[in-house]
């Protein structure tokens, strides 16, 4: 059982940096053994970092969509782009729904400053968020008829989730109606400033057939009574006093509910889909890390990734071996990945590929399946296998190959004699090569790589290869890149 003095193999630093990262470069892999060869000396200095003030800029959606790409693909706080995605994810919004670009950005950059902070915190801030209280009609809330949209989503997805890992209900219909009491009458300033109108605020004397606000009277361990948001008074101090009960949640096991929760889905994040499910051996794993990071006290995210980083339910997914189990990359992973480990950037303000349709970026991704401040539903995105049909891989091989065949000597164009050695001429080693750029040497069963070399070789007929041909190149190396690039191996991590 390994821990934080656990010493890293090059291929546990390269599943490192993918899985917290947009890709592992040769050149970090080294750098990280050399300088953090555990598995606590890395996590340490992957989450040394303050969280930046980062706001997508420009006068549009499509503009701020590009914004955020081309911060994500500079990488210098790659694990904090990881998370800010989790977290859009997680308090999903859209702008589809919004039609209002500076409300999403300026939730983009809360979630990124509290991307390892406070959770609970987070939450709080996440009531009062200008995006989320248009998205799910806290705005619209009134004391007539409280709006349970927001509250339903507040337990259902933010915190306490619907059951616990022994299938048990976290909470009832009488709760969301009692939570949707307290958000009533809260509404924004024409600076989108949130302010409760007291006038529009559900008071229980002007209600006295709603009964006391009180919530889990029969879940939450909070025994018959349940717990009364109003200990405080009745206003504007009601929807905290809400989040602190709900992070004082037990389930049917007796553990925190909300960190179990957030738990699992880190888990599932960043090792493994399998982490999705309620079974004993993620309820272990969840509760380890917790134990590990005081997450059920303390509620700092940063501790709670740290403790997932040194764990081995972490570095179970590094192997090589085909059972090892794996996750697909998210689009936004696949594409800014690609782009870092070939070097490469966008063209023109409307940030195009330089090759191929020369379509933008934000078209490509739309094809793949995920629209940054667009996901879906409330829900997010679906992960895992979700990510793939017989359309969106298309769009990945359409997106790798537009990438290779850009051509010019600036960072718009595809540049192998920047990436590799071209004075090779043995297939196998060239082969090598081009596996080790896209750090997938270790993820190319035999098999596969005898298929790759009969390709560059056109199936054994040439036994020498000319890097320096620029036809060759061209046609083949740029081919061999792509074919890589197409492959499971690299699609997922």
């Amino acid at each position: 059982m390994g821990d934080e003095n656990t010493a890293l193999s090059a291929g546990d630093v390269r599943h490192l940096l993918r899985r917290t990262g947009f890709g592992a470069k040769p050149k970090e892999v080294e750098k990280m053994s050399a300088k953090y060869p555990t598995r606590g000396a890395a996590a340490d200095k992957l989450l040394k970092f303050k969280p930046a003030n980062f706001r997508p800029g420009g006068k549009d959606i499509r503009a701020r969509q590009v914004s955020w790409f081309k911060y994500m693909l500079k990488g210098k706080r790659a694990l904090q782009e990881k998370m800010v995605l989790f977290l859009h994810d997680h308090f999903a919004t859209n702008n589809d729904t919004l039609g209002d670009d500076l409300q999403m950005a300026n939730q983009n950059r809360l979630l990124r400053q509290g991307c390892i902070g406070d959770f609970k915190q987070l939450v709080k801030d996440i009531n009062l968020d200008p995006a989320m209280m248009d998205f799910l009609d806290t705005v619209r809330n009134r004391k007539e008829q409280p709006n349970e949209n927001y509250p339903r989503e507040l337990l259902e997805l933010f915190t306490v989730g619907v059951t616990d890992f022994q299938g048990n209900n976290n909470y009832e219909q009488e709760d969301i109606v009692q939570i949707a009491r307290a958000f009533s009458g809260w509404r924004l300033n024409e600076k989108d400033d949130p302010f409760l109108q007291e006038s529009r605020h559900d008071f229980m004397e002007d209600f006295p057939k709603r009964g006391p606000k009180v919530i889990f009277q029969t879940t939450g361990s909070f025994g018959p009574g349940g717990r009364s948001f109003t200990t405080l008074g009745e206003g504007a101090t009601e929807i905290e006093e809400v989040i602190d009960i709900l992070f004082e949640h037990t389930d049917s096991d007796g553990e925190n509910t909300v960190a179990r929760r957030i738990a699992r889905r880190l888990l599932e994040y960043f090792a493994h889909g399998a982490y999705a499910t309620s079974d004993p051996p993620t309820a272990a794993a969840a509760d380890a890390v917790i134990a590990e990071s005081g997450f059920d006290s303390n509620w700092d995210l940063g501790a709670l990734i740290r403790a997932i980083l040194v764990s081995d339910a972490f570095y179970e997914t590094a192997g090589s071996g085909p059972a090892t189990p794996r996750s697909v990359k998210w689009p936004i992973d696949y594409a800014v990945t690609s782009m870092r480990l070939l070097g490469m950037k966008l063209k023109g303000k409307d940030a195009r590929l330089d090759g191929g349709a020369r379509r933008r970026i934000v078209d490509h991704l739309s094809d793949m399946g995920q629209e940054l401040f667009d996901p879906p539903s409330v829900f997010g995105w679906d992960w895992e296998n979700s990510w793939i049909t017989s359309r969106t891989v298309l769009s990945r091989a359409i997106f790798a190959r537009d990438l290779t065949v850009a051509r010019g000597n600036s960072a718009t164009g595809f540049r192998p004699h920047k990436l590799m050695d071209t004075e090779l001429t043995d297939p196998p080693a060239i082969v090598d090569a081009v596996t080790d750029v896209l750090g997938v040497s270790d993820r190319i069963s035999p098999t596969e790589r005898a298929i790759l070399i009969d390709y560059l070789t056109d199936e054994g007929v040439q036994s020498s290869i000319d890097l320096e041909n620029e036809d060759v190149v061209e046609r083949k190396l740029a081919g061999l890149f792509a074919v890589v690039m197409q492959s499971p191996a690299y699609q997922l991590h």
